[in-house]
C-alpha cells in the first residue's frame, strides 16, 4: 500500500490541507478506506505489515527552502529597488540645490541661479501692465528665446507716474535690485492731453528717470495704445486721433530725456489697421485682451533684447498662426527702425 498527502477542496474554494491515511491495493490499485480489512475490489486482505502508520506520523514535515546557487543571478526586485532609492536620493539633492524654477521647468527660471546671465526688469505702471500679467508674459516669451529674466511690477490700477513718484515704495523698489531696465507707463489718458503732460506726466517722468539712472538702470517708456473709441470728451473722437496724441506725449518726453521707447501703441495700430485682426481690446474698449498683451510682450522682447521673437513656440494660449502674426508685427515695428525709438543696436 502507498500513502498520499491530499488537499481536499472546501466550499468557496478554500483548501483543507491535512494528511489522510488512505490505502491503495497493490494488486488492482483501488483506493479504499483504512477501516476496511480487505480490498473491496479484488478482495486482497489487509495485514499489519501494510497497515497505515499512526495519524501523528502523517503530519506535514517542515519545509526546507533550497539553498540558492552561489552563481544565481541577483533578484530583479532587489535590483530595481536599489536603483529606485539611488534615483530618489539624487533627485532630492538636485532639487534642493536647483529648485524647479531655477531649472526652468515651470517657465522662466529668473535670476536665482548663481553665475547665470540674467536680465532684471521692473515695470512701473497701472492696469495696462497688470491685466493679463504683462511682466509674466514677457518673461515666458524671453525664456522661449533662451533669456533668463526676473520681473517685478508696481502697477496699481489707474495710477499716474506722479502717484508712483510720491509713493515711498517706488524708491524702495528701484533701490532694491540691480535692475537692467525700468519701464515707465503713464495712466492711459494723460499722455494724450498737453495740459496733463506738462502739469503731471513730464515732471514726474523726469524725476523717476533720474532716480532710475542713479541706480545704474536704463529707463524705458511703454508707449501705450489708445482707447478703442478715442476720448470724445476731450476732442479725440476716435482711436486714430487718440493714438496720435498718445504717441506725441511719449515721444516728446523720450526725446527730451533721451530715453528709449517700447512702441506697443505703434505695433497695435498696425495690427488693427489690417483687413482682419484678433480682438485687441476687452469689452470696455480700454484694457487689452490676451492677444493685446501678447503683442505688448513681443514688443518688449524686441526692444529689450534687440532681437526678433518671430518663430517662438510660446504663444500664451493663442492660435499659433495668430501668435506668429503678432510676433511678425512686433519685430517689424521695433527692429525696422530701432533708431527712431531711441534704441542703440
Amino acid at each position: 500500500m502507498k500513502r498520499w498527502r491530499r488537499a481536499w477542496p472546501l466550499p468557496g474554494g478554500a483548501i483543507l490541507g491535512f494528511a489522510v491515511a488512505d490505502r491503495v491495493c497493490t494488486s488492482c490499485w483501488t483506493w479504499f478506506s483504512p477501516t476496511l480489512g480487505s480490498c473491496p475490489q479484488c478482495g486482497a486482505p489487509f495485514t499489519a505489515a501494510n497497515a497505515a502508520p499512526p495519524l501523528g506520523a502523517l503530519t506535514t514535515p517542515p519545509r526546507v527552502e533550497p539553498s540558492p546557487s552561489p552563481h544565481a543571478p541577483p533578484d530583479r526586485g532587489v535590483h530595481w529597488l536599489r536603483w529606485g532609492l539611488v534615483t530618489a536620493i539624487v533627485a532630492t539633492v538636485v532639487l534642493a540645490v536647483f529648485p524647479m524654477p531655477q531649472l526652468g521647468l515651470w517657465g522662466n527660471p529668473g535670476c536665482s541661479l548663481p553665475g547665470a546671465t540674467c536680465t532684471r526688469v521692473l515695470f512701473i505702471g497701472d492696469s495696462y501692465t497688470s491685466v493679463n500679467d504683462l511682466p509674466d508674459a514677457f518673461a515666458d516669451l524671453a525664456w522661449a528665446g533662451d533669456h533668463r529674466v526676473q520681473t517685478e511690477a508696481l502697477d496699481e490700477g489707474g495710477w499716474t507716474l506722479a502717484e508712483h513718484l510720491a509713493a515711498s515704495e517706488s524708491a524702495t523698489t528701484i533701490d532694491s535690485e540691480r535692475w537692467d531696465d525700468v519701464v515707465l507707463q503713464e495712466q492711459s489718458q494723460l499722455p494724450s492731453l498737453a495740459v496733463d503732460r506738462s502739469g503731471s506726466m513730464y515732471p514726474a517722468a523726469t524725476k523717476l528717470v533720474a532716480m532710475i539712472r542713479q541706480q545704474g538702470a536704463e529707463p524705458l517708456f511703454y508707449l501705450t495704445f489708445a482707447h478703442q473709441g478715442g476720448w470724445p470728451e476731450e476732442g479725440l473722437p476716435d482711436y486714430p486721433s487718440m493714438q496720435a496724441a498718445v504717441d506725441t506725449g511719449y515721444m516728446g518726453i523720450a526725446d527730451q530725456l533721451g530715453v528709449p521707447v517700447a512702441p506697443v501703441g505703434a505695433a497695435w495700430e498696425t495690427v488693427v489697421g489690417g483687413a482682419s485682426h484678433p480682438a485687441m481690446w476687452q469689452s470696455d474698449g480700454s484694457h487689452p485682451t490676451v492677444s493685446g498683451t501678447y503683442l505688448a510682450a513681443c514688443v518688449f522682447y524686441a526692444t529689450i533684447f534687440r532681437q526678433s521673437p518671430l518663430g517662438f513656440g510660446y504663444d500664451d494660449g493663442l492660435p499659433s498662426a495668430e501668435a506668429r502674426s503678432l510676433q511678425t508685427v512686433a519685430a517689424a515695428t521695433v527692429l525696422g527702425d530701432p533708431a527712431y525709438w531711441g534704441l542703440l543696436t
